[in-house]
């Protein structure tokens, strides 16, 4: 299972316990703690169940790793694989003690 932190609280959860509702979710893939190849996997798994396009997202020290995995994607897996765009931005957090923390994002689209 992936997990990331949720924007309202900034604790950690599985994704497949959060309600997705639209489309572009299901398409979207989470980095986290777990092994690169794992990511891979899910990308390119996504992309054989019919996927035109896959939204890889990450933050903080975790943003080289949604780079590698894209980039192991298209040169390993699926050479035509291209980069739609790529998304950066600051997102606030809430920790547990109430001060809110910035932390870098990352959304990179890669298409058929």
């Amino acid at each position: 299972m992936e997990e990331h932190k949720t924007e309202e609280t900034g604790q950690m959860e599985d994704k497949a316990t959060t309600h997705q509702t639209s489309k572009r979710d299901d398409n979207t893939v989470f980095i986290g703690k777990k092994g690169t190849m794992g990511y891979v996997l899910a990308v390119v798994t996504q992309f054989n169940n019919g996927a035109e396009h896959v939204s890889v997202k990450a933050r903080g020290k975790l943003i080289s790793r949604a780079v590698d995995v894209v980039e192991i994607v298209r040169h390993r897996f699926m050479p035509e694989a291209k980069v739609g765009s790529i998304d950066i931005s600051t997102e606030e957090l809430m920790s547990e003690d109430g001060s809110k923390n910035k932390v870098s994002s990352i959304e990179i689209k890669i298409q058929r």
